[in-house]
């Protein structure tokens, strides 16, 4: 069984989404499992809030640095902690290829309770990302933000990145698997020269 390490980065407010996304990496896992794959969500939700040598976020940056693909979602403020897990995710593919990097914009009118500095937080990154020439696609609701990584994670089984499985059987009857091609490209959208990001088009879903 081949493992593909996602990690989910977000700020509190879109706890909900953190569940949704939660529960649509089970069923794409049901729907894989017959074909060697298997998706390992990581969340700050299963780490231990215990007492370590160093603080609880270094485990989470620990986690992004071994992951293969890094999903971030945002709404109304981008947090000092998610913005360093970007920062680590975009550092490491700069180095390594990976993890390959999808962020996306929840746009929906903000609450009563957001304020100038959350404002200014969400300007800033999101001038961060036009810098680096990445317009993140925007979702409105759960069932959209499903449905465009969904079509991601086909793109990567497409191009090899992610190695699916089949099963077919020779004139002897004996079992052959077959993986998917191995010619990686995962460039199909770059900024900043040798920095790619899943998804660059700006997209209303």
């Amino acid at each position: 069984m081949n493992r593909i390490k996602v990690f989910l980065a977000s700020s509190i407010e879109l706890k909900e989404d953190r569940k949704e996304f939660e529960i649509f990496i089970n069923r794409k896992n049901n729907s894989w499992s017959n074909k060697g794959m298997y998706l390992e969500l990581m969340i700050w939700e299963d780490f231990l809030d215990s007492l370590s040598q160093t603080r609880l976020q270094d485990e989470y940056n620990k986690a992004i640095k071994v992951c293969d693909i890094f999903v971030m979602l945002f709404h109304s403020k981008v947090g000092k902690y998610t913005q360093e897990e970007f920062e680590i995710a975009l550092s490491e593919f700069s180095k390594k290829g990976k993890p390959i990097i999808f962020t996306y914009f929840k746009d929906i009118p903000t609450t009563e309770n957001s304020n100038e500095n959350d404002a200014i937080s969400l300007r800033v990154f999101q001038e961060r990302l036009k810098q680096l020439g990445h317009f993140p696609p925007t979702y409105k609701n759960n069932e959209g933000l499903r449905e465009h990584f969904n079509k991601q994670l086909d793109k990567l089984s497409e191009n090899g990145f992610i190695e699916l499985q089949t099963q077919a059987s020779n004139k002897k009857g004996i079992k052959v698997t077959i993986a998917n091609s191995k010619n990686v490209n995962t460039g199909n959208i770059s900024a900043g020269g040798n920095i790619s990001f899943g998804d660059n088009t700006t997209n209303n879903i």
